[in-house]
């Protein structure tokens, strides 16, 4: 019986019957730990260089994260289509058309990876000069950009593929891969940072060698499933009909990410202006909305498997129950752990740095921020069911609207009009209300254009009752 429930972990999950909410229960616990494990990779070199180096050297990887965030969007757009096409043509069971998806992905993952270093090296140290870098930490932050650059591949692979498993129901398997690789990041770092002393550039070592790791893990479970897709060189050509569905499906989300990162780009050169202080402050609180985040991300990738697969089959009626049931599993999620935020907040903001100033910033600014987390449950819960159904473009313009036209005016008007002698570039507050009103609006739109309900006529297969309405 042990040896049967351990392997069942590792089977694809078909997501087209069975209880709606046990369904995307269980889809998501492992896939919430792997989004935690994920999101120790940056957290554990902030808290290392922070606590062996310094806060100039914390600032120095906050600072340069936008940056990175920006050049990756051509990966994520390609992972999004990727798991869009995977789990709707697993659920509609057309093996032929799942191999091709899979094998052009893998194809223009690497080309996008060879065109991300490239470009990453080209322009990290102008782009950095522009965001107004403080002197004293340009170097550090243009070192770990381009050592994370130059091992994107890692990264990139490990996305996608992880996406490609998630597709088809396997949220197990990255998991264990990515827990193997973070517990390798976390002795690299150590080793490299603390033992080597080789600052900033020996975080960003240990990051890419254990995403590479992750990476050759996840690659080899996705060949050996071969009672389920195929790959090789006819489904590693790229293909027109396949390489433009992914593009139609996934551009629209690596358009959202390159908007949103361009708009934190814009926001850190406002933060940059305001010296080494608040950009590590930032820094920090970023590290920890990133993990009362996880919960959101995490229910809406399982809402786009669970659509995109109950979509490809017809079972519209079944896509609505489980929309109501991964709403509530989201926001009960980020209220516990918003909750544990206001808590604890000081404690965890203390095991990145000893300075009180910063320590006392940073919880100001959690207490800003912690009602979007509820907001940011509805929007990515949401937004995960319009994008498992092929309509990536809708959550597109409301992330334009809510991050362009709404959150990177209201920080540079906030902070003109909190200009004074001590704080001659504004306030920091700038920075977090504004992040603030654009998750609620953000929340109130995507909620009004879910419920108009056109979404539910982009299934790719065809297979779709659009008849069935939604409340």
């Amino acid at each position: 019986m042990a040896k049967f429930s351990i392997r069942r972990l590792f089977d694809v999950r078909d997501m087209t019957s069975g209880s709606p909410m046990a369904c995307i229960a269980q889809f998501s616990v492992p896939l919430l730990i792997g989004n935690l494990a994920q999101q120790l990779y940056s957290t554990v070199d902030s808290i290392v260089v922070g606590q062996y180096v310094g806060d100039g050297a914390l600032a120095a990887v906050g600072a340069s994260n936008p940056v990175i965030n920006l050049l990756l969007v051509l990966f994520i757009g390609i992972s999004t289509g990727a798991g869009i096409m995977v789990s709707q043509y697993f659920g509609a069971k057309q093996r032929e058309q799942l191999s091709m998806t899979v094998g052009n992905c893998m194809t223009l993952t690497l080309l996008s990876s060879l065109v991300i270093t490239v470009l990453g090296v080209v322009i990290t140290r102008p782009l950095m000069g522009l965001l107004n870098t403080p002197e004293e930490i340009f170097d550090m932050a243009c070192d770990y950009m381009l050592i994370i650059f130059l091992g994107n591949v890692g990264t990139s692979y490990y996305n996608i593929v992880s996406g490609i498993l998630r597709g088809l129901g396997d949220s197990f398997t990255p998991l264990v891969f990515l827990l193997v690789a973070c517990g390798l990041n976390i002795v690299l770092d150590l080793y490299f940072v603390a033992v080597l002393g080789m600052g900033v550039a020996g975080a960003a070592w240990a990051t890419i060698i254990s995403q590479i790791i992750s990476a050759i893990l996840c690659i080899l479970r996705l060949w050996r499933m071969k009672d389920i897709i195929s790959i090789d060189r006819k489904t590693l050509r790229l293909h027109g009909f396949y390489a433009l569905q992914l593009a139609r499906l996934g551009l629209p989300s690596g358009i959202t990410q390159g908007i949103f990162s361009l708009a934190m780009i814009v926001v850190q050169s406002l933060t940059n202006s305001m010296g080494t202080a608040v950009i590590a402050c930032t820094t920090v609180v970023m590290r920890v909305d990133g993990f009362a985040m996880m919960p959101n991300f995490t229910f809406g990738t399982a809402m786009t498997t669970f659509a995109g697969q109950n979509m490809g089959a017809g079972l519209l009626d079944r896509t609505r129950q489980g929309t109501r049931a991964g709403l509530k599993l989201a926001v009960i999620c980020a209220c516990i752990l918003t909750l544990c935020i206001l808590l604890f907040g000081e404690n965890l903001m203390r095991m990145f740095t000893s300075t009180d100033e910063v320590v006392r910033l940073g919880m100001r600014m959690l207490r800003v921020i912690a009602v979007g987390y509820i907001a940011m449950a509805v929007t990515q819960t949401l937004s995960g069911v319009m994008r498992g159904a092929g309509d990536t473009l809708t959550p597109m313009w409301i992330s334009l609207i809510t991050t362009v036209v709404l959150r990177v005016p209201v920080a540079y008007i906030w902070a003109f009009l909190t200009r004074s002698e001590a704080l001659p570039h504004g306030s920091s507050d700038a920075i977090f209300f504004s992040l603030l009103i654009s998750w609620v609006m953000g929340a109130l739109i995507t909620t009004y254009f879910f419920r108009r309900g056109k979404w539910r006529q982009k299934a790719i297969t065809g297979n779709a009752d659009r008849s069935v309405q939604f409340d």
